[in-house]
C-alpha cells in the first residue's frame, strides 16, 4: 500500500477515535485502521504531519475532558486557596513575632525608666478589669 493510501487510512482511523471519544495516540489510530502498534513513525516524514493532527486531536480531548470534569477545577481552585492560605499564614506568623517583639522591647524600656525613677511599672496583661 502507498505511503499515501496508508496516511489516508489512518486520518480515516483518527477521524473515527475522535467521534467516538476514544482514547488518541499514534497506537489507538494504528491499531484503529487495522495497522499494528507502533507503525506510525517519526522517522517517516511522510507521517509527520498526521503525527501533529494525531498529538493536537489527543491535546484538544484532554482539555474538552478537563473542561466537563468539575473534579479537575475543583482541584485547581483548592490549589488555588492552598496557596493563599499559606501565603496568610505566613504573614500571620510574621505578625505575631512582631508583636512580640514590641512587647519586650516595651518592656525592656520600662524597666530602664524605672529604674531612673521615670515610670512606675503598671502591667496591664496581669491587671485583672
Amino acid at each position: 500500500m502507498s505511503a499515501k493510501l496508508q496516511v489516508e487510512k489512518y486520518y480515516e482511523a483518527l477521524k473515527r477515535l475522535v467521534e467516538r471519544g476514544a482514547k488518541i495516540n499514534c497506537d489507538t489510530v494504528a491499531l484503529e485502521a487495522g495497522s499494528g502498534r507502533g507503525s506510525i513513525k517519526k522517522s517517516r516524514p511522510a507521517y509527520a504531519q498526521l503525527i501533529l493532527d494525531i498529538e493536537a486531536a489527543a491535546l484538544k480531548q484532554a482539555e474538552t475532558k478537563a473542561e466537563a470534569d468539575p473534579v479537575t477545577a475543583l482541584r485547581e481552585e483548592n490549589r488555588n486557596l492552598a496557596q493563599l492560605l499559606d501565603g496568610a499564614l505566613e504573614r500571620e506568623a510574621a505578625l505575631l513575632s512582631e508583636v512580640y517583639d514590641l512587647r519586650e522591647s516595651v518592656q525592656q524600656l520600662r524597666e530602664q525608666l524605672f529604674k531612673k525613677g521615670l515610670v512606675v511599672i503598671h502591667d496591664h496583661q496581669n491587671s485583672s478589669g
